[in-house]
């Protein structure tokens, strides 16, 4: 098990979707779409803006809230987004496909995926799935790597019905029991269904075969090669703004609720506290950075059920140019 260790973090910095010419003294607007509603799943982001990281490196951000990561890489695929935050292996399969765009800082080095259900419903491990009806929301991360799980456990799609359904009908539809388990992550469902007082069996994808590099900051191609200093500086103020939720987490949940003023501050600082192993797993030295051979057994983990071709270069879904300095950035320890 890994703990987090403090390092100095340096400069901060910000990125954006949109940026808008402006005189020396005014501010660079960026629009920055996140993969989720607000919550403790974007809370380093929410402090940036709340503790001013942003700011003071001439940054003006504005945080837009997603409904999930497979959604939120189309965004940037289409052009209809320049600056985003999803799962990297949703974004990885459009690079593959000719998307032209980049994964450039990974805050979580493990996916926070898992399959849910009730302990009244018997379902003790995943073969009990078999016959059973799964969940699944649309447009999710989730979605992508089921084969992923079924393969590292000896199991098939067809084994059990999976049932596509809106993400706010998930929760409700696993307590009524219009379904037997659902397919979502420690960082979201389980935490809502905790907080109504279920009793859960969960099991999570990374530690059933699927430890894969996971949601990450990323822009299109041309955003990356016209506003390098502005990547940069968003990505150290990002990171910074993560270090400091990390560190203060009642006080990143008050600037989570300043940013988005309907956010549930009980239920995002549970998200938070679930969340915080996930940064430095994966063989991780850095917050904010995913090592090479963590992104190299992710390639060859997509490549083996067909998510990713067969022998591509790793390197090709992600860059290191725009993070800040080694000694810049906080480290993690064993």
């Amino acid at each position: 098990m890994k703990q987090i260790v403090k390092t100095l973090l340096g400069a901060g910095l910000l990125a954006s979707t949109m940026v808008l010419a402006t005189s020396a003294m005014a501010q660079t607007a960026v629009t920055f779409q996140l993969n989720w509603t607000a919550g403790g799943a974007n809370a380093g982001f929410a402090a940036a803006v709340g503790e001013g990281y942003y700011k003071a490196l001439g940054l003006d951000v504005t945080l837009v809230q997603g409904n999930g990561s497979g959604n939120t890489a189309q965004l940037v695929a289409n052009g209809r987004a320049q600056l985003a935050y999803a799962d990297a292996v949703a974004v990885s399969q459009l690079i593959a496909k000719g998307a032209p765009m980049k994964l450039v800082s990974t805050i979580y080095q493990s996916n926070p995926n898992e399959v849910t259900a009730l302990k009244k419903s018997n379902i003790k491990t995943l073969k009990d799935l078999v016959g059973k009806k799964v969940g699944v929301p649309a447009g999710s991360s989730q979605t992508t790597m089921l084969p992923l799980l079924w393969k590292a456990n000896n199991l098939k799609e067809s084994d059990m019905t999976l049932i596509n359904m809106p993400v706010a009908s998930m929760v409700p539809s696993l307590l009524q029991g219009q379904v037997d388990a659902i397919l979502g992550s420690m960082d979201a469902y389980q935490i809502q269904l905790e907080a109504q007082g279920a009793e859960l069996d969960n099991f999570r994808f990374a530690d059933y075969g699927v430890p894969t590099v996971s949601t990450s900051i990323f822009a299109s191609n041309s955003f990356l090669a016209e506003n390098p200093d502005v990547v940069k500086k968003f990505i150290a103020a990002s990171l910074k703004g993560w270090s400091f939720a990390l560190d203060n987490p009642d006080k990143t949940v008050k600037h989570i609720k300043g940013v988005f003023p309907d956010v549930n501050e009980k239920l995002a600082a549970s998200e938070l506290a679930a969340i915080t192993p996930l940064f430095c797993s994966g063989d991780a030295k850095f917050i904010g950075k995913a090592e090479d051979s963590h992104w190299t057994r992710t390639q060859n983990l997509l490549s083996e059920v067909g998510l990713l071709p067969a022998n591509q270069d790793p390197k090709s879904y992600y860059s290191n140019d725009f993070l800040p300095a080694a000694d810049q950035m906080r480290a993690c320890k064993k």
